[in-house]
Formats: structure tokens, sequence, C-alpha cells
């Protein structure tokens, strides 16, 4: 799946599009509200850029970092929810096999981000999205996007540098839901200009 989906053959449109398009997904793993995806995704944002108002890298992370769920779309494949969703135990138990199997096939310090292969979902997606695409996020962007799980002994020295950052991602995009409405259209340049800057005008997906 991931050598399928990896090619980014389906679609080419802007990450702003992609944003709009995903008011369309249905994510029956994350029922807690009603407002529209986008919404879900400016909350996060938003809430990282009160706190963190110098780091415009980590804003623009908190934006895209639940786009992949697009695959779930017909026009991106229109994968089923186990696939694109990813289940927590799927995870766990391939964290727990690389630590009690020491190093897998896997040497260590290896490097988590780009040479260990964790269970496919809309976080590898939205990861190779950007990598293939070229952006100049930082490499702490990428090491969030694709829900490294922290292996110590796999990690290599810029993944321990970008753990810290994944920690302070993690609280936002998990618990920055909220019951107050983002006004879309008043922070949209804000985050097109970033979004002008560290990526191409049209991406392949």
């Amino acid at each position: 799946m991931r050598e399928e989906y990896g090619k980014l053959s389906k679609v080419e449109m802007s990450i702003w599009e992609c944003c709009e398009l995903l008011n369309e997904v249905v994510d029956d793993s994350d029922p807690d509200l009603d407002e529209p995806q986008i919404e879900h995704l400016l909350q996060t944002a938003e809430a990282i850029r009160k706190d963190y108002p110098n780091e415009d890298w980590l804003h623009l992370t908190g934006l895209i970092h639940d786009l992949g769920k697009v695959l779930l779309l017909p026009s991106f494949g229109g994968l089923p929810q186990w696939a694109v969703v990813a289940i927590e135990g799927k995870i766990l138990l391939t964290t727990i096999q690389l630590t009690t199997q020491n190093c897998g096939v896997y040497s260590e310090g290896c490097g988590e981000r780009d040479n260990v292969v964790m269970s496919w979902g809309h976080d590898d997606y939205m990861y190779l999205v950007a990598k293939k695409n070229k952006t100049t996020l930082p490499s702490a962007a990428l090491f969030i996007l694709c829900t490294s799980q922290g292996i110590s002994h796999l990690m290599n020295e810029e993944d321990h540098e970008n753990l810290k950052w994944l920690h302070i991602f993690n609280k936002y995009s998990l618990y920055s839901k909220s019951k107050v409405r983002i006004d879309v259209e008043k922070v949209k340049p804000y985050y097109m200009s970033l979004i002008e800057k560290y990526f191409p005008a049209k991406l392949k997906w």
C-alpha cells in the first residue's frame, strides 16, 4: 500500500484546496465535534500559534497534520477507515516487537523517521506527500507528520533533537478541540502565506 500510494499519482492540488476537501471526510474514529474538519486543523494550528508565536513552521504543521485522511475520498483511492486512520494497537504492536526483539531488521541508531517502516496510515501518507513534494519545512515537522514512536535505540541524533517537538505538538493535536469556532476567512491569509513559504503552489498527492 505504501508503495502504491507513495507514487503520488492520484491528484494534483494545493495544500489549502486539500484542507477544504477534507471537509468531505467523515472520520468514524473522531466523532467529538460536528464542526468541519478544517476547523479542527485550524484549532490545532491557532492553539500552537498562541503559545509559540515565533515557530511558524509548527503552526503550519498543525494545519496539515491530518490532511492524509483525504485517502478516504474516492478521488484519492477511497481506502477503508482501517487503512487510513491509524489503529493504536497496531502501532503499539510494532513498537513492542522492535523493543522486545532489540532492533529487529534495523540497525541501532539507523534513524527512525527516515528508515523505520511504521504502520501505514494517514500520517505516513502526509509525510510522503510533504517530503516528495520537496517541502522546506524543517526536519522536526517531518518527524511530527510521520508520527514517530520514539523508539530510542533506533533513533539517530537528529531524531532525538526532534522528539521534543513531537511531545510539544502532541499536546495540541490531542487536546486542542474546542467549541470555540474559528473564523476561517479571517485566519486564511496567514496560513496561505505559510503554505507559500514552505510548499510549492501545487502538490502531487
